[in-house]
């Protein structure tokens, strides 16, 4: 499981980096939200992962916290998507402004040949 985890983190970073680097603002915008899926998976995974776990505390039995993940790291992805979605949103209103603007959608505001 933890290797599922890894190279779905990996390769979230991986192209959300190689869009950053592209020269279109809605690459750059679609590359960011990668990222923050990437690092939201990884906040996430920091909470230990547990398959087959029961979801309830039973009483007597020892030790029975060492076997449950920790709900705050999933409180933090849940805040993070929420704020993650909010910036998306204001960033597509920043692209509409700024090709309404300049015309272009370049990131440097001009085209690649010129």
């Amino acid at each position: 499981m933890e290797i599922i985890l890894a190279i779905g983190i990996g390769v979230l970073t991986g192209s959300g980096v190689w869009l950053l680097l592209r020269p279109r603002t809605f690459q750059v915008i679609i590359g960011l939200s990668l990222i923050s899926y990437a690092v939201n998976l990884f906040i996430f995974g920091m909470g230990r992962l547990r398959t087959g776990a029961p979801p309830i505390l039973h009483e007597g039995v020892v030790d029975a916290t060492a076997r449950y993940v920790d709900p705050v790291p999933q409180a933090l992805v849940l805040t993070a998507i929420v704020i993650g979605f909010a910036m998306t949103a204001l960033f597509l209103v920043v692209l509409l402004a700024s090709r309404g603007l300049t015309g272009t959608d370049h990131v440097d505001g001009r085209e690649q040949g010129q």
